[in-house]
C-alpha cells in the first residue's frame, strides 16, 4: 500500500511539474512575441489598408483583406486589439500603438509618407503609363523589376522612432502587388520568431522574392536581401544600376 500512495504521490509531483514548465515555457514565448510586435497584453494597435488601384470605388483587394486576417490573428494571439482604418484617414504620427500598414506608395499615401520619413533609399515607380519599370523596386544601385505572376517583389520592415524606449514599432508591408502583402504578412507571421533572434526589437528591413504567385499564390517566397542599411541610407543617383528579374 505504501508503494503504491508513493507511487501516486510521484506521479502527481511530475504531472504538476511538466504542467509548471509547459506553462512558464508558454508565457515566456508569449511575452517574447508581445516584445516584438509592441503588443503587451490588451494593447491597441493600428491596421492601415490601402484601396485597391484597379477600382473605381473606394474597395480593398480581396488578398488586402487576407493580409488584413493574417495580421489580426497575430495580434489576438498576444492578447491585443485592432482598429482598421483605411490609409485616407489615418492622420496620427507613429510611436503611440503599434502599426501595421498594408499596400505600395501608389495606392497607399500613409505608406506613401513612411518610406519617405523612414526610408529614403527606397523609391518605387507609380507611373500609370506601362513600361519595363512600372511597379520597380530602387533600391541603391539595385533595380528590382516585376513581372506579374512570375517574380514580384515586397518589403516587409520593423520600423521604431527611436526617440522613446517604449515607442511602438511601424511593419511595412509594401509590395508590388496586392497578392505580395498577403505573402508578407505570412511570411512575418511564420518567421516572426527567427526574426527576433536575428534582430531583436530594433529596425530591419527586409526585400522579399514572390515566385510564381499564379501557381502557388502567396506561398513560395524567399528572402532576397536585408536592405536595411541601404533603405535607410538617402538615395543618391547612380552611374550603373542592376536590374532584377528573377
Amino acid at each position: 500500500m505504501r508503494n503504491i500512495v508513493l507511487g501516486v504521490i510521484a506521479a502527481g509531483i511530475s504531472a504538476s511539474l511538466g504542467w509548471f514548465v509547459r506553462t512558464y515555457l508558454w508565457k515566456r514565448k508569449l511575452r517574447r512575441k508581445q516584445n516584438f510586435f509592441g503588443l503587451p497584453e490588451n494593447s491597441e494597435s493600428l491596421l492601415v489598408v490601402n484601396r485597391d488601384p484597379s477600382s473605381a470605388d473606394l474597395a480593398v483587394h480581396r488578398f488586402d483583406v487576407f493580409a488584413l486576417l493574417e495580421l489580426s490573428a497575430l495580434i489576438k494571439d498576444c492578447g491585443a486589439h485592432a482598429q482598421i482604418v483605411t490609409q485616407d484617414v489615418a492622420q496620427q504620427g507613429f510611436g503611440e500603438r503599434t502599426e501595421f500598414c498594408v499596400g505600395g506608395p501608389g495606392s497607399n499615401r500613409r505608406m506613401a509618407a513612411h518610406l519617405a520619413a523612414m526610408l529614403p533609399g527606397i523609391r518605387f515607380n507609380t507611373d500609370p503609363e506601362p513600361g519595363p519599370d512600372r511597379g520597380a523596386f530602387q533600391i541603391g544601385g539595385d533595380r528590382y523589376r516585376l513581372e506579374p505572376g512570375v517574380t514580384e517583389h515586397v518589403i516587409l520592415a520593423r520600423l521604431t522612432t527611436g526617440q522613446r524606449d517604449q515607442a511602438r514599432p511601424v511593419f511595412l508591408f509594401c509590395g508590388q502587388r496586392a497578392i505580395t502583402n498577403q505573402a508578407a504578412t505570412r511570411y512575418l507571421a511564420r518567421h516572426h520568431e527567427k526574426l527576433l533572434r536575428k534582430h531583436g526589437t530594433g529596425n530591419f528591413v527586409l526585400l522579399l522574392k514572390v515566385i510564381n504567385s499564379q501557381a502557388y499564390g502567396p506561398d513560395v517566397v524567399e528572402l532576397v536581401a536585408d536592405v536595411t542599411r541601404a533603405a535607410q541610407t538617402p538615395a543618391t543617383p547612380a552611374p550603373a544600376e542592376t536590374s532584377h528579374r528573377a
